[in-house]
């Protein structure tokens, strides 16, 4: 299984768990290409109607409330208002359809049902929004989430069930039996060591990588993705001062955006058009992020926002199917695609966060056909990663959990902290803290993050280096002002301990990640 994203993740889990032996691998940390760098959504796709995907809105109506219940701490339930705004190039009455027609493909089982609001009632929703020219709109549900956490806690739940986990090994070539692939050469890029990974079915899940591995099947092979990148910005939530989050149509070229809370930030996105970066050096434009902000202006004009104001910002390519038939980059489809090589390689393109979990069966039914046309191989146990809960969300009560953290001294924003990224999982966080109660310091303060996160995510979530903890594990990177820079030497020091780091070592980690801030 080549790629740790969250499809690769998915797939591995749903492998694991019908009893074949898995092993997966990624060239970087699990998540850390587009699964880390998406707008934070599980969503039944609303946009999606308008290009007349029902079936693909169906489908993710239906893994939402599946995420929702196996992973209750981290993937949540949001409200949303949508405003509508003269000019604007979607009519209230259509609005209003559109969120009937949501409603029944949700099989009117939602979190709660829309309800149209007219514009006195907008305002008193959201009163900062823009005044002149409002027309009303909708409120309706939807769901966040924890994107790179949710690949961590699919990748762990593969792990619990065997398979073997990798990140930083990178595939430099496939193995080949009389035309067949049957393995990879693969490098640990921390040590720089090569072995030799057999398997009777070789999975390429790396998104936008996609087609790089394919040409080490086939070097004639024809590129199936045609990418567009996604542009995030983070701001101080309290400029815009929204209560709930916000999707909207840009007055610039009829787009859609959103604004969303996170912690005591917002994050505006997302833009959606065809690059030709590499994945591997994408960057965020000046131009990109006045877009952003411009949009976000003209409907709170109060916020007055400009590029001074942009905490953060990360971009990802979403690994899109070439379809030359669509008019736009936001128009082209969200389907995927599952593909054979030459030399038998499975290839899966395209897709969405949301449905990853149904995504991934499918390209596991299809690896099992190849293994009973090639080698007779049972069809394996039935799959139930509909109902098992990913670790951490074995209740969506955490009320016991809650208290024990209250009970040892740590702080409430620390203690709702550990929640969200841990779930049940905070218990171990706890006991690491018990035996040492240094442990549950906060590591910056006034961020909620506690060191004892720091000896988890290297002893239970496969984390290598301080930018792993700091970006994908913890977000102080995100979400503190000076991305965390100030806590890298303790960071380092407790992985260090972890990981029998000298002292040479502890301060180049440090400095590493301090270089990658910056930069």
């Amino acid at each position: 299984m080549i790629g740790g994203g969250i499809t690769g993740a998915g797939v591995a889990r749903d492998a694991a768990m019908r009893g074949f032996r898995v092993v997966l691998v990624d060239q970087h940390d699990l998540g850390s290409g587009t699964s880390s760098r998406s707008s934070r959504l599980v969503h039944g796709g609303l946009r999606y109607l308008e290009t007349g995907d029902l079936r693909l809105v169906l489908e993710a109506n239906r893994e939402r409330q599946i995420l929702l219940r196996i992973a209750p701490h981290l993937v949540w339930a949001l409200r949303f208002v949508f405003p509508l705004h003269k000019g604007d190039r979607l009519s209230l009455w259509r609005l209003h359809a559109g969120m009937w027609l949501y409603d029944l493909l949700a099989l009117f089982r939602n979190v709660r049902m829309h309800r149209m609001l007219g514009k006195r009632a907008m305002l008193e929703a959201e009163p900062m929004l823009r005044e002149r020219g409002l027309r009303g709109g909708a409120r309706f549900y939807d769901a966040q989430c924890d994107d790179a956490r949710l690949v961590l806690a699919t990748a762990r739940s593969a792990m619990h069930h065997g398979a073997l986990v990798a990140n930083y090994t990178a595939v430099r070539s496939l193995e080949r039996t009389a035309g067949r692939v049957v393995g990879a050469e693969v490098e640990d890029r921390l040590t720089g060591e090569r072995a030799t990974i057999r398997a009777s079915v070789v999975v390429n899940a790396t998104g936008p990588w996609a087609d790089r591995i394919r040409t080490m099947e086939d070097t004639a092979a024809a590129p199936l993705l045609q990418p567009t990148k996604g542009v995030h910005i983070l701001v101080d939530r309290s400029r815009l001062d929204h209560r709930d989050g916000i999707i909207f149509l840009s007055p610039i070229d009829g787009r859609v955006l959103f604004i969303l809370p996170w912690r005591d930030l917002s994050y505006i996105g997302t833009t959606d058009s065809d690059t030709a970066e590499s994945p591997d050096q994408l960057q965020v434009t000046p131009d990109e992020m006045v877009y952003l902000l411009r949009s976000a202006n003209a409907r709170f004009p109060s916020a007055r926002l400009g590029l001074e104001d942009v905490r953060n910002a990360w971009a990802g390519l979403r690994p899109l199917l070439a379809d030359s038939a669509a008019a736009t980059e936001s128009g082209r489809s969200r389907e995927h695609a599952i593909v054979a090589g030459p030399g038998g390689m499975i290839t899966v393109v395209g897709g969405k966060l949301t449905t990853y979990r149904s995504m991934a069966r499918e390209v596991v039914e299809r690896a099992v056909r190849e293994l009973r046309f090639r080698e007779g191989r049972p069809r394996g146990t039935e799959t139930a990663t509909d109902q098992e809960p990913l670790p951490g969300g074995e209740t969506d009560d955490f009320t016991e959990f809650r208290a024990r953290g209250l009970e040892l001294g740590v702080v409430p924003e620390s203690v709702e902290h550990l929640i969200r990224h841990y779930g049940t999982e905070s218990a171990g966080i706890y006991n690491i803290g018990a035996v040492d109660r240094r442990l549950l310091r906060r590591l910056l303060p006034p961020h909620p993050a506690i060191e004892a996160e720091v000896l988890h995510a290297v002893r239970r979530e496969l984390a290598q280096t301080v930018e792993d903890v700091m970006v994908r594990r913890i977000h102080l990177y995100f979400e503190h002002a000076d991305r965390g820079v100030a806590a890298a030497t303790r960071v380092a020091e407790l992985m260090g301990r972890e990981r029998g780091w000298a002292d040479a070592r502890i301060a180049a980690e440090a400095a590493r990640y301090v270089e990658f801030a910056r930069r």
